[in-house]
């Protein structure tokens, strides 16, 4: 199954607010997906506050993981400024692979 990659940002007006309003349900549904969840965890400024979540997910095709990444509990309270879904190839490194 092709592997995706979410590459969120979190709006910088109140995003980081959203964000903790959220953060359960989030995880909740991120816990949800099994082992279609490859990877999972916040994008970090530099002085290491979350503004933003990187997921590796296994989807059927792209329309089917854009729809997934609109079910996120932060995309639906309108946390992230910008989603961006790619797919993508695991080639090099260490992770819970298929």
């Amino acid at each position: 199954m092709p592997l995706f990659c979410f590459h969120n940002l979190d709006n910088e007006t109140d995003g980081a607010e959203l964000r903790a309003a959220t953060r359960s349900a989030h995880l909740e549904w991120a816990a949800g997906l099994g082992d279609r969840l490859r990877m999972a965890g916040p994008l970090l400024s530099e002085d290491g506050a979350m503004i933003g979540s990187l997921f590796l997910v296994e989807a059927e095709d792209l329309a089917s993981a854009q729809a997934l990444a609109s079910e996120d509990p932060y995309a639906k309270a309108g946390v992230f400024a910008r989603v961006d879904v790619r797919e993508t190839k695991w080639l090099i490194g260490e992770g819970k692979r298929a």
